[in-house]
């Protein structure tokens, strides 16, 4: 999408709908600030109530009535849909650097994870287009004589997609291949801290052949956010809400939803738990532990932010562990966090521990010297009988290359430890045991548990969603788009 170049030269990420620019506002232009380099990148316009309107208009149009001459999405045919996807996918891969540039350009994110991002995106996109084909209804038995009974899988509508920063292309496209493959039209809400990043996104689903309405494009700065994201919400075209992002914002926006009676689909944070047993390969754990801890500088739903190892091999693993911290830190691999607020937040929570007594075994509550808004990887003991009223650390999620070590005797306690958590999205099992690893997993009370590998893991091929104040719903594949869809019976009583 092309930047919209004011008359003083500055660069603006406009607001798109029916595929035409809204009408530029000098008032609402924001900037978008590097964290990594404290510069201004470009600018984005944040959107009115006008451009909400227009926008659910647009998406209401190209779903039930198409938008200048087009099919009405709500009725595209299999095949238009799911090429739609593959042609997305094949864009994405082509287009691969200039995403991968984007992505550290506003989110500081380093060039492992945005290549890592790009790749991943396609694939899921790739599984969302297999699995358009086997969206079925049913024909069920009824229990009136000479009845027939269908029952049709229909697309919900309109739907309002509020996608992250953290994983800027891989939820955004996601979220938006699952609503569009179901035959469902889009709102996308940008994250304001990478507004170029999802409208390129945006770009490649038109560029591929969306119909125009098909996607509408807004954004909104923070104190225009509360107000353009009801205003929304409340748009009689609007049938549900996709919404990824912090347990805090996720209640607001249920909150609201609710009001107006809308079901809302919803992947919120984690304080996710990786248990180390007695059996484990320690060296292999200690790894995965620190890399999921330390990856995209902690700020990943699925980071590991709690280690739970039993005592019998405590001492060999906090000695492997500290080592696997630090050949990462070494090698840079945390990074920048996206923002001065998600790096002083995380920094706090440290702090707090430090403050209460709470041992490093690793690393500090700091900055680490000359790298702005970036921490120093650490490593926090915790008693486990600590009230998570007392200490921050024990269940806020604090989105920072940081994890908490508890030390545990038997299964029971780290099964208790692990699920005394509010949140309920991955976690993982370090074992060489399969049985006692899958007996465990299905006590644990998350939506994803990884038997000896990172927390930080999902495949396009399978559900992805939490438990408890992790959200609810599921991504990914059929378990996706049939979120965007919904049940219409219709029975047949002769003639």
């Amino acid at each position: 999408m092309s930047f919209h170049i004011t008359s003083d030269g500055r660069s603006v990420v406009p607001l798109v709908a029916a595929a035409k620019q809204l009408p530029f506002q000098e008032s609402q232009v924001h900037p978008v600030i590097s964290a990594k380099t404290n510069e201004t990148v470009h600018y984005f316009q944040s959107a009115t109530t006008s451009d909400c309107s227009a926008a659910c208009d647009a998406a209401w149009q190209a779903f039930a009535h198409g938008l200048e001459g087009n099919t009405p999405w709500k009725i595209a045919g299999v095949e238009q849909r799911r090429t739609l996807l593959e042609r997305v996918a094949n864009l994405l891969l082509e287009r691969e650097e200039e995403f991968i540039r984007v992505q550290q350009l506003e989110t500081s994110s380093g060039l492992l994870w945005s290549r890592h991002n790009v790749r991943t995106t396609a694939k899921y996109v790739q599984e969302i287009a297999s699995a358009v084909s086997s969206i079925k209804g049913t024909i069920p038995p009824n229990d009136k004589p000479g009845t027939m009974a269908f029952v049709f899988k229909e697309a919900i509508g309109p739907v309002l997609i509020i996608p992250p920063w953290n994983a800027a292309l891989n939820l955004c496209t996601r979220a938006l291949a699952a609503a569009i493959g179901a035959g469902c039209t889009a709102v996308l809400k940008a994250s304001e801290l990478c507004p170029y990043t999802h409208s390129l996104i945006a770009d490649v689903f038109t560029a591929a052949g969306a119909p125009p309405g098909v996607i509408n494009f807004l954004c909104a700065a923070r104190p225009d956010a509360s107000e353009v994201t009801e205003y929304i919400i409340a748009n009689k075209h609007i049938r549900k809400i996709d919404f990824i992002g912090s347990p805090g914002v996720g209640k607001i926006i249920t909150a609201t939803a609710a009001r107006y009676l809308k079901p809302v689909l919803l992947e919120l944070g984690g304080k996710c738990p990786a248990i180390v047993l007695d059996d484990a390969d320690l060296q292999k754990a200690a790894e995965r532990c620190a890399r999921g801890a330390l990856m995209h500088h902690g700020q990943i739903c699925f980071s590991t932010e709690r280690i739970i190892v039993q005592r019998k091999v405590a001492e060999p693993f906090t000695k492997a562990l500290v080592a696997a911290v630090q050949a990462l830190e070494a090698q840079d691999f945390a990074g920048t966090a996206v923002s001065e607020g998600i790096a002083s937040h995380a920094l706090e929570v440290l702090q707090e521990a430090k403050s209460k007594g709470q041992q490093f075994i690793v690393g500090d509550a700091a900055y680490r010297s000359g790298h702005p808004n970036s921490l120093v990887p650490a490593i926090v003991a915790i008693d486990p009988a600590t009230n998570p009223d007392d200490l921050r650390i024990v269940d806020e999620e604090t989105f920072g290359p940081s994890a908490s070590l508890y030390v545990v005797d038997t299964d029971e306690e780290a099964i208790r430890l692990a699920n005394r958590s509010a949140f309920g999205l991955n976690a993982a099992i370090h074992t060489a045991d399969l049985e006692r690893g899958m007996r465990l997993g299905r006590q644990l009370e998350y939506g994803q548990v990884h038997l000896n590998w990172e927390t930080v893991y999902v495949s396009p091929t399978g559900p992805q969603g939490g438990l408890k104040a992790s959200g609810w719903g599921r991504q990914n594949a059929l378990w996706g788009l049939e979120e965007f869809l919904e049940e219409k019976s219709i029975t047949w009583h002769g003639k």
